[in-house]
């Protein structure tokens, strides 16, 4: 590596140079032929750039011959001088440089380093230790990267082209004392007789640490271009560029801001342009300035610049790689937040329709179910997924909460909703949890059914026994149903059967309808109950007659009795209701003759007859009731009329029934002596109204023969 000529110098006292005087370096060399010497006049000079203060820092006294020690520091003893002898006034008033001692190596301090083409040494010796590359086979050594040109000259590599400042020692392209052609007087110099002005820039300054603009160099344009896309800005690093570096600094700062830490919606498109765009920007501008700069670093630093500059092309690579693989991450945790916030909203339903009656929550567990359905078949690696077995079993325990609190009644749907959870639910998602509920669901029904009955809901609990015995006939609880209904049924029986009930008008309905339902409730065996209360409803209707006419009730009591009779013909109280039905028409309209229930007996004795003749032209009833009770009907008379009215006026003398008895419809009765009811109404009408019935009371007494003539009056 080739020492900067400003730096680590140790200061000496500025030379006192005679400018008259004549110096050796003013004689040529004597191994160079005269013919090298410039013309006389020429005006050669060369550029001595001061040290700081304004004399040289390295020069040597005037008369200081080469290899001299410096006064006051001790010379080794092989210490070759560092400091070649000051230079010596031409003729012209320039200054030429002496030429360095034989076999010295490097540069003069006031000179710059070797640059493109500048060599050192003479052309008899090897390439010195301040050299780059390999010695040129005609003695001089290349400067910088590449070989030596055949004419002697350095190669190109690194460095400014030959002929410029700082022509290196030997037979070079610069002239004949090694120096090169010396710089033209800067205006306003006046050459003889004065320091020349002082350099703009130290050998080495500018772009890149070049000493100016060189020939081009692709390679290292590759290189710096490359280095400033690998998003740090190197190249501009390389380059001693502090500020685009800071401008790719910020960009990628910038950059990583906003994209991390990464999220699933990355950075944004017009982010990610902008920052491509300085990335280019940059790589062209490192490359335009790195075309012809010269780089500051040594030779086995820069033959690593490309391939680093290669390698770090893996800094952004895998930086998109790793963003990509963390947003990637991102996004799978997102849609996994998803999963998990739609698993969430199915519990909270669930949990908020727990305890509710079923046909409201219905439609918000069906919901939830497909839900947990939907997450476990389309999303079975989700950790939604993996919860929905505990989310079920939860479902499973708030479903099912009515039967766990023991409302039998309201958890009969949600656990036949549960028990059918196989037709409409994936096996794989439900597994077995839907096979626990028939027991459960048998036992709702019954516990059901059990309390409705005991409500007298007569309805609602056949309904629920309807359904065990169909949904599950071998149950146990088919046969409990079978024994709380027959008992049930005996139980609200009983008072009509042994004549208890305090009213048996009631007591006959609310049999009669509980036996309707036990006789339609379908797969038990309930044939002995239904015909126990089968017999105490027919004792209950009777029973039902018989108060109704001693409360007054006739016509009810009528209604009942036929109705009885009708029902039961062959029952021995048929007869007896007949009779109590005649009785309840008499004292509807003769009160009295309500008094008295009739006998359910005939007495004995001698019975005197009653011969009743109809003259009226309609056929009549006689209904008639005392010790005995009974109806006879008479058919019409047909050459009968009315009395009163115009036959009153004509036939004054006509008297019911006066005629030749043969030609009157008659009926004979035989009747106990004793106080007797009648009641004459058309035949047929039933309960006739007022102006067509005609109520009588007569006493029979033993030992006689009555008559009694029927016939109609009228007005006209």
């Amino acid at each position: 590596m080739g020492e900067d000529p400003n730096d680590a110098r140790p200061e000496h006292a500025p030379p006192k140079l005679d400018l008259n005087k004549p110096g050796p370096g003013d004689e040529p060399p004597a191994d160079r032929p005269p013919a090298d010497r410039p013309p006389a006049g020429s005006g050669e000079t060369v550029m001595i750039r001061p040290a700081r203060g304004g004399a040289p820092r390295d020069a040597t006294p005037a008369d200081a011959a080469p290899g001299d020690a410096v006064p006051g520091e001790a010379a080794p003893a092989d210490a070759v001088p560092r400091d070649p002898a000051p230079p010596q006034a031409t003729p012209t008033g320039s200054f030429r440089l002496p030429a360095p001692a034989p076999g010295a190596g490097g540069t003069a301090p006031w000179e710059a380093p070797p640059q493109n083409g500048g060599s050192t040494g003479t052309a008899a010796s090897a390439a010195p230790a301040g050299s780059f590359g390999p010695a040129d086979p005609s003695g001089t050594s290349g400067s910088g990267f590449g070989p030596a040109d055949s004419s002697g000259t350095s190669g190109s590599g690194f460095g400014p082209p030959s002929g410029g400042f700082g022509g290196g020692f030997g037979a070079g392209a610069g002239g004949p004392y090694g120096h090169g052609q010396a710089p033209a007087a800067a205006p306003g110099w006046a050459g003889a007789g004065a320091f020349p002005p002082p350099p703009s820039a130290p050998p080495g300054s500018g772009p890149g640490g070049g000493g100016g603009q060189g020939e081009s160099r692709p390679l290292q344009a590759v290189a710096v271009g490359l280095l400033n896309l690998s998003c740090l800005g190197l190249g501009y690093v390389l380059l001693r560029q502090w500020i685009g570096a800071a401008v790719c600094w910020a960009a990628t700062a910038a950059l990583l801001l906003l994209a991390l830490p990464a999220d699933a919606d990355g950075v944004p498109l017009g982010v990610l342009v902008g920052y491509g765009a300085v990335l280019l920007a940059a790589a062209a501008d490192g490359a335009r300035r790195g075309l012809r700069a010269r780089l500051s670093v040594g030779a086995a630093a820069r033959r690593l610049v490309l391939p680093l500059a290669v390698v770090l092309l893996a800094v952004p690579a895998g930086g998109a790689v790793a963003y990509g693989s963390a947003r990637d991450e991102a996004r799978e945790e997102a849609f996994q937040q998803s999963l998990l916030a739609r698993l969430a909203t199915a519990d909270a339903l669930v949990k908020a329709r727990e305890g509710s009656r079923f046909e409201v929550a219905e439609s918000d567990y069906t919901t939830a179910l497909d839900t947990y359905e939907k997450l476990a078949l389309d999303h079975p690696g989700s950790r939604a997924a993996k919860l929905v077995p505990e989310r079920l079993d939860a479902y499973v325990t708030s479903v099912s909460k009515p039967y766990a609190d023991k409302k039998y009644c309201e958890a009969v749907d949600p656990l036949k909703h549960l028990r059918g959870l196989p037709d409409t639910v994936d096996a794989k998602v439900l597994g077995d949890r839907a096979a626990g509920f028939d027991e459960p669901l048998a036992q709702s029904l019954y516990e059901c059914g059990a309390g409705e009955l005991g409500r007298e809901s007569t309805a609602a609990a056949h309904e629920a026994f309807t359904e065990l015995a169909a949904t599950f006939p071998e149950s146990v609880y088919v046969g409990r149903t079978e024994k709380l209904v027959g008992d049930g049924l005996r139980k609200a029986a009983a008072p009509l059967s042994d004549g208890s009930a305090s009213d048996p008008c009631a007591t006959t309905e609310e049999v009669r309808t509980r036996r309707s339902g036990v006789a339609g409730l379908k797969g038990y065996e309930l044939g002995g109950p239904v015909a126990d209360a089968d017999r105490a409803i027919q004792k209950g209707v009777f029973s039902c007659g018989t108060k109704q006419f001693r409360d007054e009730e006739y016509s009810d009591a009528v209604k009942t009795m036929d109705q009885y009779a009708k029902d039961y013909p062959k029952s021995p109280q048929a007869a007896h209701a007949r009779t109590i039905s005649i009785a309840a028409q008499i004292a509807d309209h003769e009160p009295a003759a309500g008094k008295k229930l009739p006998s359910a007996t005939v007495p004995g004795g001698s019975r005197m007859p009653m011969v009743v003749s109809n003259d009226g032209k309609d056929a009549v009833e006689l209904l008639y009731t005392g010790p005995v009770t009974g109806k006879i009907t008479l058919r019409a008379c047909g050459t009968c009329t009315s009395y009163g009215g115009i036959r009153g006026a004509v036939d004054p003398d006509a008297k019911p029934c006066g005629g030749a008895s043969s030609k009157y419809p008659k009926a004979t009765l035989q009747l106990p002596a004793g106080t007797y009811h009648f009641l004459q109404r058309r035949a047929g009408g039933g309960f006739a109204v007022a102006g067509e019935t005609k109520s009588s009371k007569a006493e029979i007494e033993p030992g006689y023969t009555y008559t009694n003539c029927l016939y109609v009056t009228s007005g006209l």
